[in-house]
């Protein structure tokens, strides 16, 4: 991954991260969409098709955009009319597979959930080697509560075909926990069985702290005394290790290398002003260059807004 210039930049939300090709689809998209014709479809598919064919075999960059087209286009109708038109394209069936994912997240349930799965398993069919249909089942099983051996078995198949994939064991880590489908001893013995064989720069680094930082959510959002000594959580013994093993590594150029690399560092900076570690969460900010994700910032508020000023903060070491 190429780190942005410390130099201060403007702040904004950039769900494509450093990934600029991705940007530039992202842009001519929101241009090209407003007409609704035929001709627009084309030119929108011709476009995705481009970018999606870019780096075969790249698996960690092809779920990152999938994953963020597919919310961008969550809204439109491109995804339904470009699967209508060529049912037998894994593209296609992907990113409708994944609209379709994202609009069930945000209605608390999925409609038609017996054709995503149909539609991700044709995708598995045309593409073997492609872990990525597997990832959007398990996000299926999620949504859908799937007991665990039928889970677990989607999980091994995304493995025999990327051992790390980021987008996959965030799903698992989600699914595992106590507001899911599992309990947070599950939780505990995922991440630790994850942290003794993953490579310390492997794409899914960020799961364990994905973890702690779930939990100081958790913690915040039961109100009262709990969230106001919330900060408490940061000097565990647990919390505390997670943030040493990574807080002095992650921002150094070249260290992390996936397509989600900025959006980790986003909560590591976010978890390092939590715990009051300021002076280590100072090279991060300069790393991200004003990058914002909104998960974990949009816990305080204002995603933007909270991102700015614990930036502030850092850099006055306030």
């Amino acid at each position: 991954m190429a780190f942005l210039s410390s130099r201060r930049k403007k702040v904004r939300l950039a769900p494509e991260l450093d990934d600029q090709d991705l940007g530039r689809l992202l842009k001519s998209l929101l241009a090209t969409t407003r007409t609704g014709t035929i001709a627009t479809t084309d030119l929108c598919v011709a476009q995705i098709t481009r970018l999606l064919d870019q780096e075969p075999g790249d698996w960690d960059r092809r779920a990152h955009r999938l994953s963020v087209l597919a919310d961008y286009l969550s809204a439109s109708h491109l995804s339904r009319s470009w699967i209508t038109r060529e049912p037998r394209n894994a593209n296609a069936l992907l990113l409708h597979s994944w609209t379709q994912l994202v609009r069930g997240r945000s209605e608390g349930r999925l409609e038609g959930a017996d054709a995503v799965v149909d539609d991700c398993l044709r995708a598995a069919e045309l593409i073997p080697q492609d872990p990525t249909p597997w990832v959007v089942l398990l996000g299926v099983a999620r949504l859908e509560r799937w007991d665990q051996p039928q889970t677990f078995g989607v999980w091994n198949e995304v493995l025999a075909r990327d051992r790390w994939n980021r987008e996959a064991y965030l799903n698992m880590l989600g699914y595992l926990s106590p507001d899911e489908a599992g309990s947070r001893i599950q939780v505990l013995d995922f991440v630790d069985a994850l942290s003794a064989r993953m490579p310390a720069n492997a794409p899914c680094a960020a799961t364990e702290l994905t973890a702690q930082v779930s939990q100081y959510h958790a913690v915040l959002d039961r109100g009262g005394f709990e969230a106001l000594v919330a900060r408490n959580h940061w000097s565990q013994a647990m919390a505390a290790q997670a943030l040493d093993r990574v807080a002095h590594t992650w921002a150094q150029p070249g260290f992390l290398q996936h397509a989600g690399a900025l959006a980790d560092l986003n909560s590591l900076a976010y978890a390092l002003m939590a715990a009051d570690r300021r002076r280590e969460a100072r090279p991060l900010f300069e790393a991200l260059g004003g990058t914002v994700t909104a998960w974990p910032w949009n816990a305080g508020g204002d995603p933007v807004t909270e991102f700015d000023q614990a930036q502030r903060r850092a850099a006055a070491g306030q």
